[in-house]
């Protein structure tokens, strides 16, 4: 259903401009409207493209989509990186959860400014 080559494409560009998504404006942009099955089907999608570029060593691109209501991953997101980063915060909202998620679209957004 999602392209993960034109979905990664729009996760680079916005790392580019130094920029986030949140999952229903990534739907809309991909011509689609929020529902929970799109969203669980394009996270799917966001942990394989996750997981491609960790063999090539690039930093995460999935954390970069967000949910509107805070800014931040959802649970999903950090719960599929568990046993992966050893540095993963203990919980998947609140002041800990932000610093993680922001230090990691850091690295996102200066590893695609330079490329």
């Amino acid at each position: 259903m999602f392209d993960p080559i034109e979905v990664r494409a729009l996760l680079i560009e916005a790392a580019c401009a130094r920029q986030t998504f949140t999952y229903g404006g990534l739907l809309n942009i991909l011509g689609h409207t929020f529902t929970r099955p799109l969203m669980r089907q394009l996270c799917k999608v966001l942990d394989r493209i996750d997981e491609d570029g960790r063999a090539s060593g690039e930093p995460g691109l999935a954390v970069l989509v967000v949910r509107q209501s805070d800014g931040l991953p959802g649970q999903g997101w950090f719960v599929s990186r568990t046993g992966v980063y050893d540095d993963l915060p203990l919980e998947w909202e609140g002041t800990e959860a932000r610093a993680y998620t922001q230090a990691r679209q850091a690295e996102a957004f200066d590893y695609w400014s330079k490329q």
